[in-house]
């Protein structure tokens, strides 16, 4: 009883590190931007960034568990992504204050993986699903407290202080991990595809970064699609490499599996949407509107409840329907909540704002819950490692790419209006462009099969209920 509670317990300093983290950079940025001198869009490389650090190391993270010890990676995970903290809170420019991000995403891209790593070593398989109810506690609180939390930091103290929560958390991880978690090995290591690993990193690095410097306020537009070029072509030459390497760092050919396709390409369409928000609305709320950041994030923090809601429910809803209806009609709602960010003006009330919003966190986290649960529907066991490895990575790609072009539909908007500074009326078409990357993902959606994921809810369409 005490590893099935308190390893989980663990784990979770490390998961509420970084679901926090994420969510109360978002509300401090257009605050943080006049401090470091920058437009408060390009700070978009900020988070970036951050991600881009999370995918790159993400599929090496359970080798590297397996190859030098659990333990000793997940220790070592929490104080580089603490280290990356405090660098973040002496950060005096912008790039200083972006390397300090990536550095914290290399930190999470090892402690949240092999954290869970060490939760399925170490607990009973009878006592596995009541562990990661524990696990997922943090990751409902961060996005709970971390928008009101950052927002009243930066209002009434400093941002910096927001960068330095993390200290005692890590310091208190570091010495339970040590304590209490054995250092988990694996006797039947495979061979590390270094080849891939670079090809990836440097693709998916330059193509990201070169995205986010495409408006030209950092660097000439020329050099941006450079960089989106010459990250594309590495991408390609990864993807050639993957095809003869028999233990490929992402494995493609699972996209084979008609499932796993539509979680991951039909997921990664609608991450591109969502992904975009949490950077899109504290910063409406704050430049647009003329909020401070504590009002901004007591808005913001609504879709989080929502999202706690959709939980209580979200299994009978997938019961009764199937994975294939709920994922159609629902990526629709999804769609048309966050578009209707946009109807947002100075002065509608708070009240309507926080019900949008808490709509906006429904629907997109009962969407994340069936392209999640039903990524694994058709899949081997001996496959489950690789198939986490990839998904994983599509899926924090696509939420930077979201921040990305949300940026660049602010950014075009204003021009296109002749406005010098962003103002309210800039932020509308932003919201237009992420609602329908959500409904993008339809179409992949709609090639499922009526029982596709039934075995994991036992629903049964109505012609074979009939027949």
């Amino acid at each position: 009883m005490q590893r099935t509670l308190l390893i989980p317990l663990i784990v979770a300093c490390a998961l509420f590190m970084e679901n926090m983290d994420a969510t109360v950079i978002a509300t401090s940025l257009p605050v943080l931007a006049r401090d470091l001198g920058q437009d408060p869009l390009t700070l978009k490389l900020a988070l970036t960034s951050y991600v881009v650090g999370l995918g790159v190391f993400i599929p090496i993270s359970g080798w590297v568990a397996d190859r030098f010890g659990a333990r000793t990676v997940f220790r070592a995970a929490i104080l580089v992504f603490l280290c990356g903290s405090l660098m973040c809170a002496a950060s005096s420019s912008l790039a200083a204050f972006v390397a300090a991000r990536f550095l914290q995403g290399i930190g999470g891209a090892m402690m949240v993986p092999v954290g869970r790593i060490v939760i399925f070593r170490a607990v009973p398989r009878t006592e596995l699903v009541k562990a990661i109810s524990y696990l997922t506690i943090p990751s409902q609180l961060g996005p709970v407290i971390g928008p009101p939390l950052g927002g009243f930091i930066t209002t009434y103290f400093h941002w910096r202080w927001i960068f330095l929560i993390n200290v005692p958390i890590s310091i208190l991880g570091m010495y339970l991990a040590s304590k209490y978690i054995e250092n988990y090995r694996s006797d039947d290591l495979q061979p590390l595809d270094m080849k891939g690993f670079v090809l990836s990193a440097v693709g998916s690095t330059l193509l990201m970064l070169g995205l986010s410097m495409i408006d030209g306020e950092l660097l000439a537009s020329e050099w941006a699609f450079g960089m989106c070029a010459l990250g594309g072509l590495t991408l390609y030459m990864y993807l050639r490499h993957a095809r003869r390497e028999p233990f490929p760092l992402l494995d493609l050919r699972l996209l084979r599996i008609a499932t796993f396709r539509a979680s991951v390409l039909g997921g990664s369409l609608f991450r591109i949407g969502l992904g975009a928000v949490p950077f899109l609305l504290p910063l409406a709320l704050q430049v647009g509107f003329g909020m401070n950041a504590f009002h901004a994030g007591t808005i913001t923090c609504a879709s989080a409840f929502g999202a706690i809601f959709m939980k209580a429910i979200g299994t009978s809803v997938l019961r009764r329907y199937g994975f294939r209806s709920v994922l159609i009609w629902n990526a629709v709602l999804a769609g048309l909540a966050l578009a209707s960010y946009g109807l947002f003006t100075p002065t509608t009330p708070y009240l309507v704002m926080m019900a949008v919003v808490l709509l906006g966190g429904f629907f997109p986290s009962m969407q994340f819950t069936c392209l999640n649960t039903m990524a694994y529907a058709d899949l081997a066991s001996a496959d489950v490692s690789r198939a986490t490895s990839l998904a994983s990575v599509v899926q924090q790609i696509s939420l930077g790419l979201g921040v990305t072009i949300g940026g660049l539909a602010v950014h075009f908007s204003s021009r296109l209006q002749g406005h010098s500074t962003i103002v309210a009326g800039d932020f509308w078409p932003a919201f237009i462009v992420i609602g329908l990357f959500s409904i993008a993902s339809i179409p992949v959606t709609r090639r499922l099969p009526l029982n596709a994921g039934a075995v994991l809810t036992g629903h049964k369409p109505a012609q074979m209920q009939a027949s």
